[in-house]
């Protein structure tokens, strides 16, 4: 049992492995949504629109949540407006905002002289989160869990037939704009722990994980937490015992996993289907 404690006599790595905790139950249940909707990119759009936010709001010295929240939800209200004002389909809206947004952050943190570590901001530094750090992901999970608790029937009838939800007299825009801002906040929590490039893999990859092997969207949410965790603690380990950054430790753990179920899921897998078929 001593390589399972060892790693718990750092201080650091505690903080390290309470965030990936957090964020590995956070991001697999907004992403649930995603996986559904089948608009896993805007994930990554919204992940790189932040930077902007957060080079203006450090400049400005301004709290970096809020430049960070505000900037992702202008790049899904970037994306639906070129979406409206022309024939241009969703995943090319999504593919122009992300280049856009991620040129502009790269652009605005080298003129602003930012202290804010691109590095870090690109790949994460979990082993560097303090309690401060932690409280934040924490109030920010309390939060859009309680909305997604709270909503879960309204959420679920918006994300199968939002046509119909509005028919129904549903508040749909107030519904999808709660759903990008709990996507907004859960990728900000993400950040700090593997970085903005590598957060749609733990938004997505243990929702996608679960939804090869479950149906029903309360048991892909459940599961997907439950993968997003064990892929976080396995990559937290790993990356200590390999000496290998974090955050990309996880995202190749996440990957992992995935590969798993896509084999060899009882109802989907690749493995599965193929002996079923030489039965």
């Amino acid at each position: 049992m001593d390589w399972l404690l060892d790693p718990l006599n750092y201080d650091f790595m505690r903080q390290a492995l309470v965030a990936s905790l957090l964020v590995g139950i956070l991001c697999p249940i907004v992403g649930t949504y995603l996986i559904v909707q089948r608009l896993a990119m805007l994930g990554d759009v919204v992940a790189h629109g932040v930077l902007p936010g957060l080079a203006i709001a450090n400049f400005l010295n301004l709290p970096i949540l809020l430049g960070a929240f505000t900037m992702g939800l202008f790049s899904t209200a970037v994306i639906a407006w070129i979406r409206t004002q022309s024939r241009i389909t969703v995943d090319t809206a999504m593919a122009i905002t992300f280049s856009t947004f991620f040129s502009l952050g790269i652009t605005l943190l080298t003129v602003f002289r930012s202290r804010v570590s691109l590095e870090q901001l690109l790949f994460g530094d979990i082993l560097s989160i303090n309690s401060g750090d932690v409280w934040q992901i924490t109030a920010i999970a309390a939060l859009v869990l309680l909305g997604v608790k709270l909503f879960y029937k309204e959420l679920l009838f918006f994300t199968f037939d939002p046509l119909g939800a509005e028919a129904l007299g549903l508040p749909v825009n107030t519904i999808n704009f709660g759903l990008m801002a709990a996507i907004t906040l859960a990728i900000i929590a993400g950040i700090k722990t593997v970085g903005v490039i590598l957060v749609v893999a733990l938004m997505v990859g243990p929702a996608a994980t679960a939804y090869l092997l479950v149906k029903e969207l309360h048991w892909m949410m459940l599961l997907g937490a439950v993968l997003g965790v064990l892929f976080g603690v396995v990559g937290m380990y790993g990356s200590y015992y390999l000496d290998i950054p974090s955050g990309p430790a996880i995202g190749l753990t996440v990957f992992g996993g995935f590969l798993l179920a896509l084999l060899f899921s009882p109802r989907q897998g690749i493995v599965s289907r193929w002996v079923k078929h030489r039965i």
